[in-house]
């Protein structure tokens, strides 16, 4: 590290400089896309539907969802968290979206469980834990399930974030293991686990890895949405390598090609800002689609009336997209035409 002097902050500080930061447009990748905007759909003028019989309705991690959109692992653990979760689980639970935590780290370390009480708030919804992938190759399994019991999750994702880790001060630098963690908390657990990058996207080569180990859901987070590298690189200017590497990762639509032969049910994170970029997201194979920062930006600006309103607006918008490419629900819109541009296509294998 460049400064040896800099204190080792606490998970605490750190999970809120990243609210902070999140609600800005400053972590943004520098130069790198998503690439979804190089997916272009082939318009149906004679549709032959109507836009209210149109099924937005998909399946994921084992939940019914009225739209095929995750309200993305955003925060928790600290006190600002618990407005932030609450408000936003009760609107997924409201339009039948799926909700993420964060990093349920501080739940582990038997912390405060600020931000991780929602489940009176969404009886219904899809609610998904949140655990780094090292932390949990040092819990004990029955650690991990208690995780599940207190909060009442349906699914538990292990994420993966060597990038994020690695320009830290402090972090992480030793990953060895983590396949063999993920095969033990997929046959142990008593919920769906879903592997899941931080903004660097998951290959081909990865995927293939997590199928042999039993996974069944992933999500791909791929780069051009939030830079976690960007995050923690001006969170902390301990380490210049975090400027070096901002724009490191394969883009989101080069993910979800990477894992398009792959029997996986993909969720599309990574840059997914409004309904027809999920709805391209799906033609290349998702089954739903991720959003985190701009709910936060959202909620930020307006509140939970904010927060909600934007999704309303998202879930529209697929609707329209579903319309105009004459795809009555979201198997007709994940076989849908489409053009792709030449360097999203380079990421096929």
């Amino acid at each position: 590290m460049s400064d040896t002097t800099a204190k080792s902050p606490t998970i605490e500080s750190r999970k809120d400089d990243h609210l902070a930061l999140c609600s800005t447009e400053q972590v943004a990748f520098k130069s790198k896309t998503n690439l979804l905007e190089q997916v272009e759909f082939v318009h149906n003028a004679l549709p032959e539907l109507s836009l209210e019989e149109i099924s937005l309705g998909t399946n994921w991690a084992g939940k019914q969802l009225n739209a095929p959109i995750i309200i993305a692992a955003m925060t928790g653990g600290v006190e600002r968290a618990a407005a932030i979760n609450r408000d936003l689980a009760q609107i997924a639970n409201e339009l039948g979206l799926g909700f993420g935590f964060g990093s349920m780290r501080p739940l582990l370390r038997d912390k405060d469980s600020l931000g991780y009480k929602v489940r009176d708030v969404a009886p219904d919804a899809l609610i998904i834990g949140n655990i780094g992938v090292v932390q949990a190759r040092e819990a004990d399994t029955g650690r991990i399930q208690e995780l599940v019991d207190k909060t009442g999750v349906d699914a538990m994702v292990v994420h993966l974030n060597p990038s994020m880790e690695v320009v830290q001060f402090d972090g992480d630098v030793d990953f060895r293991g983590g396949l063999d963690t993920i095969k033990r908390l997929v046959s142990t657990l008593s919920v769906p686990v879903v592997v899941k990058e931080t903004g660097c996207g998951l290959s081909h080569s990865v995927g293939k890895r997590l199928v042999e180990a039993g996974v069944q859901f992933a999500d791909c987070s791929g780069a051009g949405g939030t830079s976690w590298v960007g995050v923690e690189a001006l969170r902390e200017r301990a380490d210049t390598a975090g400027d070096t590497f901002w724009d490191w990762g394969i883009p989101t639509a080069g993910s979800l090609l990477q894992l398009s032969s792959l029997p996986l049910k993909v969720c599309a994170t990574g840059g997914i800002k409004n309904g027809l970029d999920v709805a391209r997201a799906m033609a290349l194979g998702a089954s739903c689609a991720g959003i985190a920062r701009p709910v936060l930006q959202a909620w930020v600006k307006g509140g939970k009336a904010g927060a909600r309103e934007y999704l309303l607006r998202v879930i529209r918008e697929v609707r329209i997209a579903m319309l105009l490419t004459g795809s009555k629900d979201i198997l007709a819109l994940q076989n849908s035409q489409t053009i792709l541009g030449n360097d999203l296509l380079k990421w096929a294998t």
